[in-house]
């Protein structure tokens, strides 16, 4: 119950009101210990097995990406038809198993620098993320 007031803040600062629903979706996503990476649907399918509420597909879809906008997940792009978020937003590096459809976090210290030699005129790099694809060995 501690957090609940924490999840309503969250919802609040990311213009959302905090119905039930949203706070439910605020626990799943963030009363873990370990980070925690999902899709729309993915996300959808747990919720369904793990609690007792009725939480529509868009009602998850608009939670989750008010709290990206904001900040409190990051969203990561696979490719043009798939992404998943990831609950830790801090700048880090992924695996992506395309076999298993499951993104692995990657730290800095296990890429070694990245040198980046193109100037976009009136920019500056943000941050760099690398995606690391793989499959199976066959």
């Amino acid at each position: 119950m501690a957090h609940t007031k924490h999840y309503i803040n969250k919802l609040r600062s990311s213009s959302l009101r905090p119905t039930r629903q949203r706070v439910k979706i605020c626990e799943i996503l963030f009363d873990r210990e370990k980070t925690f990476h999902f899709s729309i649907l993915g996300l959808a399918k747990i919720i369904k097995n793990q609690s007792n509420a009725k939480i529509s597909l868009a009602t998850i879809y608009n939670t989750v990406h008010a709290l990206t906008k904001k900040d409190y997940l990051k969203e990561i792009f696979i490719n043009a038809n798939q992404s998943y978020f990831d609950t830790n937003t801090t700048h880090h590096h992924h695996f992506f198993d395309e076999e298993n459809n499951e993104l692995i976090d990657l730290s800095k210290d296990d890429i070694n620098s990245i040198k980046i030699t193109k100037k976009i005129p009136g920019k500056k790099i943000k941050s760099i993320e690398v995606l690391v694809k793989l499959a199976d060995e066959k």
